[in-house]
């Protein structure tokens, strides 16, 4: 349960996001980057900010599976599985996408990568919001990501917000892993 104060924070962190702005907040091993995944000009900000060009694609972080099925095609009970036996926690799993997924999100991928964090701020602003963010690290590209809320603002100009509170002690960023063949694509 957030405090009476971290209930206005992420309010107000919504409020930002819903118009289009980009917040900072703590996720499990660094800060992240964040805005409304559907909003194209939120998503281009937020990749001007950290210098990162849109091919690469995204990650989306949600505090349930199910508010992520709409960026995704239906996968098989394996797939399910394990995914279950890592979320919510600090995995990323690479997951074919909806056709309906901007390419804003995917880059030039047919998959998108996802994890239901267990960060309980993070997971708590994607709740308050009512559906998945934007992911990424609080950094320029190729240069050390944000720990603290002070780097986060001085790593990230033109954040519109930072939700101070304390990483979730993870030294390196979640593992990413393809869900079809289970393969490590990124070491956390």
């Amino acid at each position: 349960m957030a405090a009476p104060g971290g209930r206005f924070r992420l309010r107000r962190a919504v409020r930002v996001m819903r118009a289009g702005g980009v917040v900072a907040y703590p996720t499990e091993a660094v800060y992240g980057l964040g805005c409304d995944p559907l909003n194209h000009d939120a998503v281009m900000r937020l990749l001007t900010i950290k210098r990162r060009p849109p091919e690469k694609g995204l990650i989306l972080i949600a505090s349930r599976f199910d508010q992520l099925t709409p960026f995704l095609r239906v996968t098989g009970e394996e797939v399910r599985q394990r995914l279950d036996a890592t979320w919510p926690g600090p995995v990323t799993w690479l997951l074919p996408a909806s056709p309906a997924t901007p390419n804003w999100l995917r880059g030039v991928h047919d998959s998108l990568a996802v994890r239901v964090t267990a960060h309980p701020l993070a997971a708590a602003l994607c709740e308050a919001f009512g559906g998945p963010i934007v992911s990424t690290s609080a950094n320029a590209s190729g240069r050390p990501p944000a720990r603290t809320a002070l780097q986060a603002v001085l790593r990230c100009p033109g954040v519109d917000l930072v939700l101070v509170g304390a990483t979730g002690g993870l030294r390196r960023p979640t593992p990413i892993r393809d869900a079809l063949s289970g393969k490590l694509l990124r070491v956390g």
